[in-house]
């Protein structure tokens, strides 16, 4: 029987695709990406009460503004959201008859190709491991977490990595710490409808040698200025290798055809590249991000009351790990 009765202010943070190219399709119809994932310190919080009686329940605690509406709007979460259903596997998977309750302080924007809801579901898997008691080693978290979305690997695995397939392939990278400007502006896209663009951009050749190419040096394990876990980059390359990664290597296959559905991400990506001089999409947006520095403090920030109407956004530091990286097994 599990002795802990709660678990509180667990963070679940966002994520950005430094870059995201589309690779291929498989028979089943899913797309085959290839990117890297940075973590950021824009986090929701969550905290669980253990229940014995089995039912599984959530409350929000700070729900977030309606996209598209009137910034003082608040909206609550979908009733039976990804925290939920990560956490009704778990309990049918470990056949445990505890249960929980819990609270979501939701404080990165959904909608947005941040990450949020796969984050709030993994940190609700790391969580629960604790709190029940089940003590599940990290590979068995990660197979129930692919089923449940292709983002949760990655925020299970813990570490900054180079993602491929739909997101189950896992290569963890050593990215130097780095400021970043994220603004979402209000409204938000459909995935689906972005993948049936005809303005789908395709990168298959270059991923793939690009993939190929970090595959190696993880497996030789040398610390080139993109290696693997514990190969940090050489100090005097690690921001022009930043630079390279977020300009020059790669591009988010998805931009086009999400500015061409939305002229906002349009607006939020020349807002950024005004003010930083670059500027991309992460994930399937609408959330746009732009480099702003290595160092202790960004090179230029923003205020909030900055943005246009409707519009989030704050200036990021990445993470070198996950917050709750450790309690995995």
């Amino acid at each position: 029987m599990a002795s802990l009765r709660a678990l509180y202010d667990l963070p679940a943070p966002a994520k950005l695709n430094l870059f995201l190219h589309v690779v291929g399709r498989r028979a089943d119809g899913y797309h085959l990406l290839q990117s890297v994932f940075a973590l950021l310190d824009w986090a929701d919080v969550l905290h669980l009460e253990r229940r014995e009686d089995g039912c599984l329940l959530r409350h929000d605690l700070a729900p977030g503004p309606v996209s598209g509406g009137e910034p003082d709007r608040l909206r609550a979460l979908p009733a039976d959201d990804l925290c939920l259903r990560a956490a009704r596997a778990l309990q049918r998977a470990s056949g445990t008859t505890l249960g929980v309750d819990i609270g979501l302080e939701k404080r990165v924007p959904w909608g947005a190709g941040l990450g949020g809801g796969s984050s709030d579901a993994a940190t609700t898997l790391l969580g629960l491991n604790r709190l029940w008691g089940l003590r599940w080693p990290r590979e068995r978290l990660l197979e129930l977490a692919l089923g449940l979305g292709a983002d949760l690997p990655f925020f299970i695995g813990g570490e900054n990595a180079f993602v491929e397939g739909i997101g189950e392939r896992l290569t963890p990278v050593a990215l130097p710490r780095a400021w970043y400007a994220v603004v979402k502006p209000s409204a938000s896209l459909s995935t689906a409808a972005i993948f049936r663009s005809p303005l789908l951009q395709r990168s298959e050749e270059a991923a793939i040698v690009a993939g190929s190419f970090v595959s190696a040096y993880a497996s030789k394990g040398q610390g080139l200025p993109w290696g693997p876990k514990g190969a940090e980059a050489p100090e005097p390359v690690a921001g022009d290798w930043l630079q390279q990664v977020v300009e020059g290597f790669g591009r988010n296959d998805l931009q086009a055809a999400a500015e061409d559905g939305c002229n906002e991400v349009r607006q939020a990506a020349a807002w950024l590249q005004q003010r930083h001089g670059n500027s991309r999409m992460t994930g399937s947006g609408s959330a746009v991000f732009a480099r702003a520095g290595t160092g202790d403090q960004p090179l230029a920030a923003f205020a909030a009351d900055e943005l246009p109407p409707g519009w989030e956004g704050r200036m990021c530091r990445s993470l070198a790990r996950h917050p709750l990286a450790d309690w995995a097994g």
